[in-house]
C-alpha cells in the first residue's frame, strides 16, 4: 500500500462472466474500482445538476450559485470562442466539462481517481475529436480539408505548412488525452509520497531524522493537495477549452480562411 503507483491499479470488485464479442474478441465484463468511480461521479453530477435546477430562486442560495456560475462560464466560453454557433454545442462542452471535473474532485476523495487512466482519458478525447470530424464534414462537406491548405501563407510554403497542420491536427485527441492523464496521475503520485513522507515519521520508522521530516512531509502534503484541487477544476476547464477551439476551427472554418 506503500506503493504511489497502486492507488491507480484497476481491480475487480464484481466478477462478471466473459462475453466474446464479433470484431472485438473477448471482453472481460468485470465491474472494476474504475467502473465505480465513474459511476458516482456520474451520480454526483446529476444529483447536483438536479437539486440546482429543481428548487431555482431569485435570490440563489449557494448551490444554485456556484451552477449558475459554472453554466455562466462555460457558456460565456463558448460563444466567445465559437461565435453565434456556440450555444449548439454548449450542452457538449457543458456535460464533457462537469463529467471530467467531477471525476477529477472525486478523485481527492477516493482511493481511485479515473481520470488517471489512459482509457478513461482518451474516450473523452476521441469522443471530442469525432465530434470535431462529424461537425466538419457536416458543415463544410469536402471543403473541410481547406483547414489544412492556409491560404494566409506564401504559396509555395502552403504544403509544407499544410502537412504541418495536418499531423498537428491527427495530434490533436492524444495531447488531450495526455494532457488530462499526465496532470492527474502525476499530482497524485506526488501526493502519496509526501503523505508516506508525513506516515514514516509518524511511526518512527525514521526516528530521529523524523522530527525534520515530519513538519516539511506535512506542510508539501497540505500544500499539494490545496493544488491539486486547483489543478482538478483547471484540466477540466482546460479540456473544455480545448474542444471550443477545435469546434471553431472547423465551425468557423470560411471566416478563418
Amino acid at each position: 500500500m506503500a506503493d504511489p503507483l497502486h492507488q491507480f491499479q484497476v481491480q475487480k470488485i464484481v466478477d462478471l462472466p466473459d462475453v466474446t464479442l464479433p470484431v472485438i474478441g473477448h471482453v472481460d465484463l468485470a465491474f472494476t474500482n474504475s467502473h465505480l468511480a465513474m459511476t458516482i461521479a456520474f451520480v454526483v453530477v446529476v444529483g447536483f445538476l438536479s437539486i440546482v435546477t429543481s428548487g431555482a430562486k431569485v435570490v440563489p442560495g449557494r448551490l444554485q450559485a456556484v451552477g449558475e456560475t459554472l453554466f455562466g462560464m462555460i457558456d460565456n466560453m463558448t460563444d466567445g470562442i465559437i461565435g453565434h454557433d456556440g450555444k449548439k454545442y454548449f450542452p457538449f462542452v457543458f456535460t464533457i466539462f462537469l463529467f471530467i471535473l467531477g471525476m477529477n474532485l472525486l478523485g481527492m476523495f477516493l482511493s481511485f481517481t479515473a481520470t488517471s487512466q489512459l482509457a478513461v482519458t482518451a474516450t473523452f478525447a476521441l469522443i471530442t475529436f469525432g465530434l470535431v470530424l462529424v461537425v466538419g464534414f457536416v458543415k463544410n462537406g469536402l471543403g473541410f480539408f481547406k483547414l489544412f491548405w492556409p491560404t494566409g501563407a506564401p504559396l509555395v510554403m502552403r504544403p509544407v505548412v499544410g502537412l504541418i497542420e495536418f499531423f498537428s491536427f491527427l495530434l490533436r485527441p492524444i495531447t488531450l488525452m495526455l494532457r488530462l492523464f499526465g496532470n492527474m496521475m502525476g499530482g497524485h503520485i506526488a501526493l502519496k509520497v509526501f503523505a508516506g513522507f508525513v506516515a514514516t515519521a509518524v511511526i518512527g520508522a525514521a526516528g530521529w531524522f523524523g522530527i525534520l521530516i515530519f513538519p516539511l512531509s506535512l506542510g508539501m502534503t497540505v500544500g499539494l493537495t490545496a493544488l491539486e484541487f486547483l489543478v482538478a477544476f483547471l484540466q477540466a476547464f482546460v479540456f473544455a477549452v480545448l474542444t471550443c477551439i477545435y469546434l471553431n476551427d472547423v465551425v468557423n472554418l470560411d471566416h478563418a480562411h
